[in-house]
């Protein structure tokens, strides 16, 4: 297709969704309910025909020479699907954020002011790999009351656009307005820059992928966008830890599942301990298959290649872990706040008010205190669902659950009052 094409594709996309965005805003939380539960099942009535797409991505993967675990993030099976269509039903279980009152408060002069969380209208999602992700994105923004415009990636074309059709079609049994979710039918390039230049229709973008796709995206963008590039994350093991949890905190964060953003990229040791404690870690970490590099005074310690400077500056998403023993808290803090992608760091100590300092003096979203990494998640959280990770400041910053999805309107009421004369 040719650029001008494209654009008159997902432009005309927009215009639906813009439509559907303020037939969506007015629906009760029962209401949105059931369309969720009607998605749930669309999903199941069209699993042949979703997991016969998914066949076809596999396929092509493999041809495409798709790492095992690349092709494993892909892949869907009865027993996966299943699992998404729980998933639409449970977000039918969460509280809808959408009219929650934030404040309200009453003027000299007799106007009444609420402010109360309002959708944000239609949300773009950009994404790679995961057809899941489809399902994820498509029923957090209808139940916070958002339309949205969806464009995954060339490796899972087939079943995103099955996945889709089913949502949509499904919902529309119980009343989802036409537009509601909708998926860029096609992957070339020119759809990304397109989507991030209408800002028209788009309220916001969320591209959740590799950090080339989401540098392009904000380059670009003439709309919010929320995102994070790397997920570097730290932990730091204190003189007064438990070494015994410690070690079991950073096994956990590094290798429970180390493809993803939250999981642990670097490991700063106290040099009080480092002695005792690496050849611990180092023994449990290497029984897991993971690769250690290491500074110089790491290296005298324990068996582990000589670490450079791009370590440091490196999200492995692997069995790869860079460690550096520091001489104190202070330089630790130092280090992660100047190599640190702002995502999720944690300190394990015994000390209550070393934690306190730390956890104060970090500048990223997630700072945890004696809890593995793995848990920088939303569904951990208690949000029961997530869009993403955001190290944004504005206006969402971690996991984004429903919350996130909205935004906030004052709704002012009075009897006649007037500024000036009549």
């Amino acid at each position: 297709m040719t650029r001008e094409e494209i654009e008159d594709h997902v432009y005309k996309m927009g215009g639906k969704a813009r439509g559907a965005a303020l037939a969506l805003a007015v629906l009760s939380e029962k209401k949105k309910n059931k369309i969720l539960r009607a998605m749930a099942t669309g999903i199941r009535s069209a699993a042949p025909e979703i997991l016969e797409a998914n066949g076809k991505d596999i396929a092509a993967g493999e041809e495409r020479g798709l790492t095992l675990a690349m092709l494993d993030r892909l892949r869907l099976d009865a027993e996966r699907l299943e699992a998404v269509a729980r998933g639409v039903e449970k977000v039918a279980t969460l509280p809808d954020p959408v009219g929650e009152i934030l404040d309200e408060w009453d003027r000299p002069n007799g106007i009444q002011i609420q402010k109360l969380r309002v959708p944000i209208g239609v949300i773009g999602i950009i994404y790679e790999s995961r057809p899941n992700v489809t399902s994820d994105a498509a029923v957090l923004c209808l139940k916070s009351g958002n339309a949205t415009i969806l464009r995954g990636g060339s490796e899972a074309i087939h079943s995103n656009r099955a996945l889709a059709e089913a949502l949509q079609s499904g919902g529309e049994n119980e009343g989802l307005p036409e537009g509601s979710i909708q998926l860029i039918p096609f992957t070339n390039r020119d759809s990304v820059a397109v989507m991030a230049g209408m800002d028209k229709y788009l309220d916001l973008i969320i591209p959740r992928g590799g950090k080339g796709l989401i540098e392009t995206v904000v380059s670009l963008a003439r709309m919010p966008v929320i995102k994070h590039y790397d997920g570097i994350c730290h932990a730091y093991i204190h003189s007064d830890a438990d070494l015994e949890m410690a070690v079991k905190i950073v096994v956990d964060s590094k290798t429970q599942k180390p493809s993803v953003c939250n999981a642990l990229e670097t490991l700063l040791v106290d040099e009080s301990i480092a002695s005792e404690f690496l050849p611990k870690v180092a023994s449990a970490l290497m029984e897991k298959n993971v690769e250690l590099r290491g500074d110089v005074t790491t290296c005298a310690i324990i068996d582990a290649k000589v670490a450079v400077e791009e370590d440091w500056n490196t999200e492995y998403l692997d069995y790869i872990l860079a460690i550096k023993v520091v001489p104190s808290v202070d330089a630790s803090i130092e280090h992660i706040n100047k190599y640190s992608s702002q995502h999720t760091e944690v300190i394990v100590t015994k000390n209550e008010a070393i934690a306190e300092a730390f956890l104060c003096r970090i500048d990223s979203a997630c700072v945890f205190h004696n809890v593995s990494t793995r848990y920088s998640d939303g569904e951990e959280f208690g949000f029961g669902a997530e869009i993403g990770i955001s190290t944004d400041k504005l206006h969402a910053r971690g996991p984004m659950g429903l919350r996130e999805l909205t935004s906030y309107q004052y709704r002012v009421r009075g009897e006649g009052q007037l500024k000036g004369l009549v």
